[in-house]
């Protein structure tokens, strides 16, 4: 009989990876990058989604549309591994594709990424700026 340690890491052993993904334009070099709690299963839902004209990213569906499937190459970047104790994963996996924007910047002609836009930066209105 497996004791509750045994039976949770076999549990997590059977788990799908997580991880970050790219889809690779061969034709002209550009890339999209995202994540997954699934990264396989997310892989092969874009995969999906592009061949069924049904991405929601439009440049990226209007391109492989034009070129072709076999112009687009499909591959993990990143596996996160899953620690014990920890069950949310959301904002470790959110982390590692901000690295992995951060260091292939996939935007405008690298890539198929739209840059996220947060709320402008607070200002300071305790301090006042005074020329003499």
């Amino acid at each position: 009989m497996l004791d509750k340690k045994e039976f949770k890491k076999r549990f997590k052993d059977k788990l799908p990876p997580m991880g970050i993904y790219k889809i690779s334009n061969l034709a002209i070099g550009k890339v999209f990058i995202g994540s997954g709690l699934n990264v396989h299963g997310i892989i092969n839902s874009q995969r999906f989604q592009l061949e069924n004209g049904a991405h929601r990213n439009a440049e990226l569906q209007e391109d492989f549309a034009r070129l072709g499937g076999e112009r687009f190459s499909f591959d993990v970047l990143d596996i996160l591994e899953r620690k014990d104790g920890q069950d949310d994963y959301t904002e470790d996996l959110k982390a590692l594709e901000e690295i992995w924007l951060d260091k292939l910047q996939p935007y405008g002609e690298k890539g198929y990424n739209k840059r996220k836009t947060g709320p402008a930066p607070a200002t300071d209105l305790t301090k006042t700026v005074r020329s003499g």
